[in-house]
């Protein structure tokens, strides 16, 4: 018997650095799934967290662009990965807040199978036409629109993406009617911006900037409540007549639901310390993103909120997915 005692501890002594190993988080690589295409601000934004998580933990943070049906595929795939803290999600509101009101049938729930990290950013979007439409502001734009009702076309990047809704939204309350053309990625967008084949599109403000800075569009309007810093000249859609109008969009971090608690804060807590430190926050307030910080209790609140909110637009918009 004082054999076996011995045997058991020196089992116990030995496998102990094991199980502690085990347990240790991370201890390989970590994918973070964007579901979008590279060069959006999901991407620009998961790029500087994997950064920044390779640098604190010494183990590999890789990107993975997984674009399709507006972020359905991305969001399912990580939804049903193994609760471990290797598998994020980049989160974005026409997956997570959209899409259940969108579709009838989804192969995954937002709200059940997901476990809410940390909202890291949020951006405005500005209203732009390209410089040929004779439009310099928001009634401008109305009273053109309501002189060639279905002529204007606008682009978004899909059929139910906050672009989508909220333009559908803006022609709801002003009267008007447009032509939706809807892209797989915003680099095509741009382009058939610039060269004049669409005339309306709204771009979050990261984008914005450097086409404004070039004069290849005229900005009308931001999606804010108040004016954005870095676009200073240019004015709410909110007091130039559509009261209270606003629509941002964010960019957050998710694990699939069951993810231990701890691994959600570990990850919390080092994507606020590192991405959210002075150095960083300064960079992408610069580049058009307002900070949040918001934490999984109040990142899970935050989701319940948009996703009654865009419910009652794709109501009263009548919205069908194809």
């Amino acid at each position: 018997m004082q054999h076996s005692a011995t045997a058991c501890l020196l089992a116990l002594l030995l496998c102990g650095p094991c199980v502690a190993a085990e347990q240790a988080y991370p201890s390989r690589i970590i994918r973070i799934v964007v579901p979008f295409t590279p060069g959006g601000p999901q991407d620009v934004n998961a790029r500087l967290i994997g950064q920044k998580l390779t640098e604190a933990w010494g183990q590999p943070v890789v990107v993975e662009n997984r674009a399709a049906a507006g972020g359905i595929v991305a969001t399912e795939y990580v939804s049903k990965a193994a609760p471990d803290g290797y598998t994020l999600l980049m989160g974005n509101p026409t997956p997570l807040t959209i899409a259940p009101s969108l579709y009838d049938k989804l192969g995954y729930d937002p709200q059940r199978q997901f476990a809410p990290v940390i909202l890291v950013t949020q951006t405005a979007s500005v209203f732009v036409v390209h410089p040929s439409v004779p439009a310099k502001n928001i009634s401008e734009l109305v009273a053109l629109a309501k002189t060639k009702p279905g002529r204007l076309i606008y682009g978004t990047s899909g059929i139910g993406s906050t672009g989508h809704l909220t333009i559908e939204l803006f022609s709801t309350l002003t009267g008007i009617t447009m032509t939706h053309v809807p892209y797989k990625g915003a680099s095509q967008a741009i382009s058939d911006m610039i060269a004049g084949q669409i005339d309306l599109r709204m771009f979050p403000i990261p984008v914005t900037i450097p086409l404004l800075r070039d004069k290849r569009v005229r900005p009308l309007g931001v999606t804010s409540l108040q004016r954005f810093p870095l676009l200073p000249d240019v004015p709410t859609i909110a007091e130039q007549g559509l009261l209270g109008f606003e629509s941002t969009n964010w960019n957050g971090i998710l694990a699939p639901a069951g993810t231990p608690r701890e691994i959600v804060m570990k990850l919390h807590d080092e994507i606020a310390r590192r991405v959210l430190a002075p150095e960083e926050r300064d960079k992408l307030i610069r580049e058009g993103y307002e900070i949040s910080g918001l934490g999984p209790d109040q990142y899970a609140a935050f989701l319940r909120a948009e996703t009654a909110k865009w419910a009652k637009v794709i109501k009263a918009g009548n919205v069908k997915a194809e």
